[in-house]
């Protein structure tokens, strides 16, 4: 049994930080440490906390939602998820993986930045990946990008990793360079990425391959992705497309996104 922590949410001005600036308190000991949502590896380190923050207190619900969202999509087009080979980029602690193990995808395998990840899917969901990368996809080594590839992926998944800076665009590009042409993608996006005003790399990344000839939209849906620590709704696109011709390896310099 994981263990029970105890977590406080600051009183009051936690509205008028970014998503990415929030914090909260973690009591042990007697001891408080003041850590930030995005801090995961002091988070990934303490068996269950990730789960009791962002799941029990904040009702996080995009794994679900985005496997959803994907089997719908198979389903369309009349594919069996036990033949998917899935490539599951900030793979974390391993919830979203859980989920497509589960529903039964056939080749599970996890890529994250940071060790304290995979030490703590390994640590808790130990049979959910076949294998799992502690790598930049920024700078992939020509080894690793080869071990990559005989996975011989279709299937892209990123769930609640995306548009923080947490994985930069030529990461998630050069993770899609990683699967088959008419593989598809599936993953969340805050509802401001596309917005026009929205300038930042990934919101251009996305709006751009939404309207481009290399990705059908097969779902694009807007649901409650967690509460805020003041119970307000946080709202996520879920999107689910399946490429349709091979990206030119040129395409963010083209689109100027850095």
């Amino acid at each position: 049994m994981s263990q029970h922590y105890r977590i406080q949410f600051p009183p009051d001005n936690s509205e008028q930080l970014q998503q990415d600036e929030v914090f909260f308190t973690l009591v042990e000991d007697n001891h408080a440490t003041r850590l930030r949502f995005h801090d995961y590896a002091e988070i990934y380190r303490r068996p269950g906390l990730y789960e009791q923050l962002f799941y029990e207190r904040l009702r996080c619900n995009s794994p679900e939602k985005v496997a959803e969202l994907l089997q719908g999509a198979l389903d369309t087009v009349r594919e069996p998820i036990s033949e998917l080979r899935v490539i599951d980029l900030g793979a974390g602690n391993g919830m979203m993986g859980e989920v497509l193990k589960r529903n039964g995808v056939a080749r599970l395998v996890g890529v994250d930045l940071i060790p304290e990840a995979r030490d703590a899917a390994y640590r808790d969901r130990s049979t959910v990946y076949d294998d799992y990368y502690v790598e930049d996809l920024t700078e992939l080594a020509l080894q690793t990008e080869t071990e990559l590839r005989e996975w011989r992926f279709d299937c892209l998944t990123c769930v609640a990793a995306l548009g923080f800076g947490d994985i930069p665009p030529r990461a998630f590009f050069n993770a899609m360079k990683l699967v088959r042409t008419d593989g598809w993608l599936a993953f969340n996006i805050k509802v401001s990425f596309l917005d026009h005003a929205e300038q930042t790399g990934f919101s251009k990344l996305v709006r751009e391959l939404i309207f481009s000839k290399y990705l059908d939209i097969y779902h694009l849906e807007l649901y409650r992705h967690r509460l805020s620590m003041e119970g307000t709704q946080l709202f996520y696109y879920g999107l689910v497309g399946r490429m349709t011709d091979s990206i030119p390896d040129d395409f963010l310099e083209q689109h100027g996104i850095d």
